[in-house]
């Protein structure tokens, strides 16, 4: 019994992290990646539920399943996390009237777009940057380093074309640079 409830976990938890993947790779536009997926995780599905359905008779078996269920969702979730497909868009908001940050993010290789907006307390600088989602956590701490008031809302993109840069930490920054971001 207990080998039957420990593959039932772990047959759902493997389903529903592919599940999740899958569903991801679709938003994303990998839809060729996502098909591909989909045929493992349907056979993963049919052969979890199948063991449910011959064990009916044992209701641990459907509270294990659901568990499972939620773990693969949480273990998808992480996954794509650290997959970190795609792009995404940051809006900066700044005080900083002189664009201080906006010439140290492009100095770090990124297309930044500025405009003047106004806020409560008077002007403030609007910063618009597009970046590959793998570099979001390194460009929030590089403009928390820059502008530790800035206020940063994030989004993601898709789809796109063109703009001045999608690989940003590149040219300008020294090999050492580079070994200390990544």
């Amino acid at each position: 019994m207990i080998n039957t409830l420990l593959l039932i976990f772990v047959l759902q938890v493997v389903y529903v992290t592919l599940l999740t993947i899958r569903t991801i790779l679709t938003i994303k536009g990998y839809r060729y990646y996502a098909a591909c997926l989909s045929a493992i995780d349907v056979l993963v599905y049919v052969t979890a539920f199948k063991i449910i359905l011959d064990n009916l008779d044992r209701p641990i078996n459907l509270v294990i399943y659901c568990i499972g269920y939620a773990i693969g969702i949480l273990v998808g979730v992480f996954v794509e996390e650290r997959l970190a497909l795609g792009y995404v868009n940051l809006s900066i908001i700044s005080r900083d009237a002189h664009t201080t940050l906006a010439k140290a993010l492009r100095e770090k290789g990124f297309g930044v777009t500025t405009w003047t907006g106004e806020g409560l307390e008077g002007q403030r600088k609007v910063l618009f940057v597009t970046t590959q989602k793998k570099n979001q956590r390194r460009l929030y701490q590089f403009i928390k380093e820059v502008d530790e008031d800035a206020f940063v809302v994030s989004y993601d993109s898709y789809p796109y074309q063109g703009g001045f840069s999608i690989n940003p930490f590149r040219k300008r920054v020294s090999e050492k640079e580079v070994h200390f971001i990544l």
